[in-house]
């Protein structure tokens, strides 16, 4: 995606500090067929992003990872809502503490809820569409927890649309998901997640012709949630390690 990317300066190889208490600068307006899609960045560009956020959908920690990305990067950058017309999981109830909670997450992630990944593959593979139809010469997306295997999901696909996907702590990991992987990918879980997966993920997608390009990095000095919605800006070490997070995201859309 490197060939899209304005370089003008050192600037715009690195992200700006984060606010812990920040009100995102994007506005909300219907588009590919969703009716709620979080829109930020210039209104056309070159260079298109879609975020997937966490289980807990909008918030203004992934809000102001997605803001500080589209500026950087000079792209148009899209959030749909993937839950719509059901709601995001409630933040209070993470992790679940009860049984009864315990297989309500389950349902959640399940084929009949609003995070079972397969169903949002098809249209997140349909925004990156529409962006392309709309100008966009290149299409990549990351995600969060059960964005992270939507996108590898897609970044899968046959025929995929999209140029570049990363996965940020995602829930789900599985080696089998990249086999047929056919686009570079960022890498990056949390020390909440399975190191036996990372490892089996690496092995395969570093047999891959676009292997330059992938990226990753294992935050094993923080939990599942820590550069989304569960992200507190306020503790020294995370907001550090949110902004690395988004640093090496920005890098890896320049080079991808």
């Amino acid at each position: 995606m490197s060939t899209q990317i304005h370089n003008d300066n050192a600037a715009c190889c690195s992200i700006p500090p984060v606010q812990s208490n920040y009100q995102p600068v994007g506005i909300f307006k219907p588009y590919a067929g969703f009716q709620k899609v979080y829109f930020t960045g210039p209104e056309k560009s070159e260079i298109a992003l879609v975020a997937v956020y966490d289980i807990f959908g909008f918030f203004p920690q992934t809000q102001q990872g997605a803001d500080l990305l589209a500026k950087q990067l000079k792209a148009t950058l899209v959030m749909p809502d993937f839950f719509e017309p059901g709601e995001p999981w409630p933040n209070d109830k993470f992790p679940p503490q009860t049984d009864e909670e315990k297989a309500k997450l389950q349902e959640f992630f399940g084929p009949g809820g609003s995070a079972y990944p397969p169903k949002s593959v098809d249209r997140l593979i349909d925004v990156a569409k529409q962006l392309k139809a709309d100008g966009a010469k290149k299409v990549g997306a990351f995600g969060f927890c059960w964005g992270g295997k939507v996108n590898i999901l897609a970044g899968s696909a046959p025929n995929t649309p999209l140029d570049a996907v990363a996965a940020v702590h995602p829930a789900m990991l599985s080696a089998g998901d990249v086999e047929t992987l056919s686009v570079p990918l960022g890498l990056y879980p949390s020390k909440d997640e399975s190191t036996e997966e990372y490892n089996k993920i690496l092995e395969v997608i570093a047999k891959k012709p676009f292997a330059a390009k992938n990226d990753h990095k294992h935050y094993t000095n923080m939990f599942h949630g820590f550069a989304a919605a569960r992200a507190d800006l306020n503790h020294a070490e995370n907001k550090k390690e949110f902004e690395d997070l988004y640093n090496t995201l920005l890098k890896y859309f320049q080079k991808s």
